[in-house]
């Protein structure tokens, strides 16, 4: 029997514009169901604080989550490069007291360079021109464009770097600003994936010019609660010391990727900055060790549970790191937001998180003890699988934590 060419090429169309039989549904949000925020190792935050309401003081606290810990005096007089902007196209440096002096040098801070000398009230911008930064002097009406360099150092009036009154300055960027007190400011032109950026750092003291403005827990929690965080935050801080990072010419961030820094503005909260002040102060030198050494005092907010060993989250052992009861997280008045939470995740989210175009499906492969997941597969549409550990999945989706649980797709 012969057939047509026209109904042949009718017959083409149909199964052309058909759903073809292997075609699948690729929802557009993924939901959860899970509990805690954070990473999960070491010291619980809001455990602490539980304990603290419990009558424990900072030392048994600190050797409750840190395994086989002694807690002693170290020397924390050591110098930090904390990064106080992170890949910028543009920064702004302003001296806001009064009869004070900032000067800006170009070049690093070892080169004995000639300064230029900046009265109280001017700003100076900074912008990425090519490999080099841009900057500007700004006083009232006046602006004044200064010789580009790939480095500039800031220092200004009554600080350990340049004689003269007490001055505060702020720094603006990325829609914020904070002041700061102490230290000098380095702004440096570093290569990133994107091109040059602009990287600032801020040289202070570990022992107080930094600790003052760490900012890692409410000022009016109980006292034993904020002295453990103070002892965590000098351990951290010890432990990256000197460990200088290229990618952000550092040797920590001021974000929590490593501690909030928020320099001279914690200690101009009313009321509870100088309680963390003094909280610094009484707890001087007080460094959790093991072996001697200072640990890499990992801590985070609440928990669903249990806390987290280092390998499960990060693939990597700290024998100070275990598993151990957190009641205080699961307390519904200490921690109304995080006993239990609920979060719908977008497609474009999830599909970055793995690497992937497309996700069509979750599976939980495992738990840890703790009640975190240990690994999450996703399948794409071409049947593509990835696997992701849960700490992995919890950093990249931004979902508040790796104890968690599928609930189901919306499409």
């Amino acid at each position: 029997m012969r057939t047509s060419k026209a109904f042949i090429a009718s017959l083409l169309g149909f199964l052309l514009l058909a759903p073809t039989a292997n075609a699948v549904d690729v929802p557009t949000v993924f939901s959860f169901h899970g509990s805690g925020y954070g990473h999960g190792v070491g010291l619980s935050q809001m455990g602490a604080r539980s304990m603290a309401l419990a009558g424990k003081n900072s030392t048994e606290i600190l050797q409750y989550f840190y395994k086989d810990v002694a807690i002693e005096q170290k020397d924390d007089s050591k110098i930090l490069r904390v990064n106080i902007g992170h890949l910028l196209t543009a920064a702004k440096i302003t001296n806001t007291t009064k009869d004070t002096l900032i000067n800006i040098y170009q070049g690093d801070i070892g080169q004995q360079n000639d300064a230029t000398p900046l009265a109280s009230g001017t700003s100076l911008s900074f912008s990425i021109i090519g490999s080099t930064v841009s900057p500007k002097v700004l006083l009232g009406k006046s602006t004044q464009t200064l010789t580009r360099n790939r480095v500039f150092t800031i220092r200004w009036s009554g600080t350990r770097y340049l004689d003269g009154p007490e001055s505060v300055v702020s720094v603006t960027h990325s829609g914020s600003s904070q002041k700061y007190r102490y230290g000098q400011m380095q702004i440096k032109a570093v290569k990133s994936a994107s091109g040059y950026r602009i990287e600032l750092t801020n040289l202070v003291r570990l022992a107080d010019e930094y600790l003052w403005g760490v900012s890692e827990m409410p000022s009016f929690w109980p006292t034993a609660a904020i002295e453990a965080q103070a002892i965590a935050s000098r351990t951290y801080a010890l432990s990256k010391a000197g460990l200088y990072r290229t990618a952000c010419d550092c040797d920590l961030y001021g974000e929590i990727s490593d501690q909030k820094f928020l320099g001279y503005s914690k200690e101009l909260e009313k009321k509870y900055g100088v309680i963390w002040k003094d909280t610094i102060t009484r707890t001087t030198g007080l460094t959790i060790t093991q072996g001697g050494a200072a640990i890499t005092a990992y801590f985070f907010s609440s928990s669903g549970g249990k806390t987290e060993l280092a390998i499960n989250a990060w693939g990597s052992a700290r024998s100070y790191t275990q598993i151990v009861d957190d009641p205080g997280s699961l307390d519904l008045t200490l921690n109304p937001r995080f006993v239990s939470w609920d979060r719908e995740i977008p497609q474009s989210v999830i599909a970055a998180a793995f690497l992937l175009p497309d996700v069509v499906s979750l599976e939980i492969l495992g738990n840890n003890e703790s009640g975190t997941v240990s690994q999450i597969q996703a399948t794409s549409s071409t049947g593509v699988q990835e696997v992701l550990r849960g700490e992995t999945f919890r950093s990249r989706t931004k979902i508040p934590s790796a104890w968690f649980a599928l609930v189901g797709v919306q499409n």
